[in-house]
């Protein structure tokens, strides 16, 4: 399907699924080799990254554990600018090194606020790993060292990523068209 209609909005695909596997694995190879013998604890942010978790797993070759957790700050096609948190994590960071999995850093003001809440709880290290970086919409200083995919300041949905809950089951990137 090169276009699809959620709702109210027409997408056509942008990238395609196997792009972003290609990608995928680069991101898991570039984590296996900078924290190979760290164990760390991957943290995804529910909802949009359970389908770049559940990939980027399957690459991971060295030890490590998974947990989620789950912050709000879209409503519609865009960020409210209030982030909440819905659920937290319950295991004990301190002293840890910690990758947070996000499917989707554009303003950063998420990000941000999760690395506070995160840091409040002394982990050793904290690395973002991030399927998609809107690049020209950042409002805050982030250091994504994981970073599969630049783009450009369109609205997406597809490969974990909604428009209004829906959209989040195609393989494939759609961006907005109408």
């Amino acid at each position: 399907m090169n276009t699809i209609q959620i709702k109210d909005k027409l997408f056509t695909v942008s990238i395609k699924e196997q792009e972003i596997q290609k990608e995928v694995i680069r991101v898991a190879n570039e984590i296996n080799r900078d924290l190979a013998g760290k164990n760390p604890l991957l943290l995804s942010v529910l909802n949009g990254s359970f389908m770049f978790t559940a990939d980027l797993l399957k690459h991971i070759t060295i030890p490590c554990e998974i947990s989620f957790v789950k912050l709000a700050s879209y409503q519609g096609v865009s960020s409210t600018g209030t982030i909440k948190e819905v659920i937290g994590i319950n295991e004990d960071i301190a002293g840890r090194t910690v990758v947070i999995v996000e499917d989707i850093v554009d303003t950063g003001l998420t990000m941000q606020r999760l690395l506070e809440t995160l840091g409040t709880r002394r982990p050793q290290e904290i690395h973002i790993a991030s399927l998609l970086v809107k690049p020209d919409k950042l409002k805050v200083d982030l250091n994504i060292e994981y970073v599969a995919m630049n783009i450009p300041n369109d609205f997406i949905v597809g490969y974990g990523l909604d428009y209004d809950g829906f959209g989040r089951n195609y393989p494939d990137i759609y961006t907005v068209i109408d």
